[in-house]
Order: C-alpha cells, then sequence, then structure tokens
C-alpha cells in the first residue's frame, strides 16, 4: 500500500487531524456535480493548533525564502513572512504545512530530485492535474493552486494546495464510536467511492489521463517493473504472482477515474459529521478498471489489525461495521452492477500491487530518498503481503 504522508496525524476517530482545505470558494460545474452525485461543499473555516506537525527534517529542508518568493506571485492573498512545518510520518512524499499572513496552505513535494527517484514514482504533477479536473468536477478534493516542476526553487517538484480542517481515521475499527456512527463512516466511504467512478471523465477533462483499456496487463506490467527495480530480496510469492497474475485477468474492460490509493487515512471527514470533505493522495490516480480500485479498497477485511490497519477477524456485526459482502452489495447497487466474480483474481492483484509499493518504501529507506523514519519498517510488510497474495492466487486456480 502507498505510505500516506501524514502518519501519526491524530490516531483516534474523533482527533482534529490537521488536514487540506481553506474557506476559497468558488463556482463548480453543477450538472457534473449532480451526475457524480457529489453534494455541494460549504467552506469548513480553519482553526486549532498544528497538530502532527514537526521542525522540517534536515534532509527535506529547502529555501523557505525562495518558495516565499515564488509564492507571492502565483496564489492570489499570499503574503509573508513564510512560516513552514513538516507534516509527521509518511514514506511517500514529504508535506509542509506552510503558513503566512494568517493563511494556511499545504505543500507536497516529491522526496528528491527527479534523477534519484524511481521513473514515474513520487508523480505530485499527476496529483495536482487530477485535484484541478476533479474539484471542477464536484468531487471533494482540496483545490490546488500552483504546480512548481523547475527544480532550481527548492531542489525538487512540488505543489500547493489549500489547507482542509477534518479529521483523517486511522484505524478502520474506529475505536471509540458507536455502532451507528461506524455504519455511517463505511458507507460514506462506499457512496463517495462509487460517485467517483460515476464521473465522466471526459466532461472533466481527463481524457488523456491514462490510456483506456487493457488496465490490468499495464498495471501488472508496471508494478512488476517496479519491484524488480526496488528488489532487495528475493521473495518468491512475487515472482509467482508476476508469472501469474498476467495469465488470469478476467475478461472484459472498463475505464473510469481511479484513485489508487483509496482508503480511510486517505479521506478528510467532517470535523463532527460522516461526510468526506476531501480525498488526498492522488499519486496513484489514472484511468482504470473500477474493480481495481474497489477491490484495493477492500483490502482491510483481509488484512489483520495488527499487520497494516486491517479488520480481519475482527466481531464486525457487533462494532457495526458491515462485512465485505454487504460493502460489496452496496457499491454494486450504486454502480449498477449485478455481481463481482473474480474477487480473488482482485485480492490477489492488490496485494502484489501493495508489495511491490512497499518494496519501493523499503528501496527508498535504503538510498535515504524515504520521507519517514518509518519506511524501513513498512517495507518489510511487502513479504507477508505477496504471500497472502499468492494464497488467494492458489484460491482462484484451485475454483478451475
Amino acid at each position: 500500500m502507498a505510505a500516506k504522508t501524514l502518519d501519526q496525524v491524530g490516531t483516534g476517530p474523533t482527533s482534529p487531524s490537521r488536514t487540506f482545505r481553506g474557506a476559497k470558494s468558488g463556482k463548480r460545474h453543477s450538472s457534473l456535480e449532480r451526475r457524480a452525485n457529489f453534494p455541494a461543499r460549504k467552506p469548513i473555516p480553519v482553526s486549532g493548533h498544528f497538530i502532527g506537525t514537526m521542525p522540517v527534517q534536515q534532509r527535506h529542508r529547502f529555501d523557505v525564502a525562495a518558495l516565499e518568493l515564488y509564492l507571492r506571485n502565483r496564489i492570489e492573498g499570499f503574503s509573508g513572512p513564510l512560516a513552514v512545518e513538516q507534516f509527521r510520518g509518511g514514506q511517500s512524499n514529504p508535506t509542509y504545512l506552510l503558513a503566512g499572513g494568517g493563511k494556511r496552505w499545504v505543500l507536497r513535494a516529491k522526496p528528491g530530485p527527479a534523477a534519484k527517484l524511481l521513473p514515474s514514482a513520487h508523480a505530485v504533477e499527476r496529483e495536482f492535474r487530477a485535484i484541478t479536473a476533479l474539484e471542477e468536477a464536484g468531487v471533494p478534493v482540496p483545490r490546488a493552486h500552483c504546480l512548481c516542476e523547475d527544480e532550481n526553487v527548492i531542489g525538487r517538484s512540488f505543489y500547493v494546495m489549500e489547507y482542509v480542517e477534518g479529521r483523517v481515521l486511522w484505524d478502520p475499527s474506529l475505536p471509540g464510536m458507536t455502532p451507528p456512527e461506524r455504519e455511517a463512516i463505511y458507507d460514506e466511504m462506499n457512496r463517495v467511492l462509487a460517485a467517483l467512478h460515476r464521473v465522466d471523465y471526459g466532461a472533466a477533462g481527463l481524457s488523456d489521463f491514462g490510456k483506456p483499456g487493457n488496465y490490468f496487463a499495464r498495471q501488472i506490467g508496471r508494478w512488476s517493473r517496479q519491484y524488480q527495480a526496488s528488489e532487495t530480496e528475493r521473495i518468491e510469492a512475487m515472482d509467482g504472482l508476476i508469472a501469474w497474475l498476467p495469465e488470469n485477468v478476467p475478461a472484459g474492460d472498463e475505464t473510469v477515474v481511479v484513485h489508487g490509493d483509496y482508503r480511510l487515512d486517505n479521506l478528510v471527514f467532517h470535523p463532527r459529521e460522516p461526510r468526506i470533505l476531501a480525498i488526498l493522495d492522488w499519486e496513484l490516480s489514472t484511468l482504470g478498471h473500477p474493480l481495481a480500485d474497489f477491490s484495493y479498497h477492500c483490502m482491510s477485511w483481509h488484512i489483520p489489525p495488527g499487520q497494516f490497519r486491517g479488520i480481519a477477524g475482527l466481531d464486525l456485526a457487533s462494532l457495526g461495521i458491515p462485512s465485505e459482502s454487504q460493502y460489496i452489495a452496496s457499491y454494486c447497487e450504486r454502480t449498477g452492477r449485478d455481481a463481482i466474480e473474480h474477487w480473488d483474481f482482485y485480492l490477489a492483484y492488490n496485494l502484489f500491487r501493495i508489495a511491490a509499493i512497499l518494496q519501493g518504501v523499503m528501496k527508498r529507506a535504503l538510498d535515504g530518498t524515504a520521507a519517514s523514519a518509518e519506511a524501513l519498517e513498512a517495507g518489510g510488510r511487502a513479504r507477508p503481503l505477496a504471500e497472502l497474495g499468492w494464497k488467494y492466487a492458489e484460491k482462484s486456480m484451485g475454483k478451475k
């Protein structure tokens, strides 16, 4: 699973996690908004303290004066002096809280110069394009302000977006909530992902955001190459998945905007309501198959709580959390499907993909470019997730 950039920011269900939305308003395309079934959003006031931030780490420091000069001409109402703190945690892209003139913004940057990174990794420019287009389509995302691909400014590519006030919920068992509250949170996650998959990507200006069709074959090839470029030790289960997956892609194809990392802790909920204000971390977004996106989101039902924020083995009924079959049924109803076949393939594919991503985290940790001190530990999860993925592949083979 691609690692989040705000690890440790608010670990409880009601933690006032620092996230991204400011109060800037603007018109949206109401027809697209209705088509996507996203409610119109009212600005949420920014308040509170810098929770979950720290002084900028030595390896992620940059010339603040140069950034301030750059932003003065690119963000309306921007004024200094600029103060910068770094959000804690994260393995992928370091994220910074900017403050100046009584306002706040968020900066997302690559962890280093492009020459030191894997090809296509840490694609902040894709995040910027995605949230710019989808904000106009009524999708709950932070508003993007500016993208800088000139590494001469701060030494790496970055973009700046609005600051959102809300809750980031890290534990999918949602401790401290009542069963009805948990049910509402899960239903909202399901509703928003189904609505995202119904967005008209052509009308949103994203027709060339990816290659329509043949998504699984291309993704399997991509993550196989990424894994092999990051390999630090042999994982037999990954070798098996790299060989098995391309030969077992289900027939039929669909194309939608996929988030690529849609999970609980990449969502900002309203401070009091079970309502999503913003979907974060669009680094892996593209045009792809909706069932790849949805089955990835369902990984929590298959991962034990102690391994990677899963809910496998918990008494879901007493918690008020839907079973996987109930959750799938809700998604199918919202997207007009009768059922989902080949579920074991989708699970095997996503566990393979998560393992490949975590192997990249491991390689960056060893190379010294990872954005978090926890990167080495996260990278160590690649093997058990790959082995779990191979079990689903074997299960699928047993059905044939």
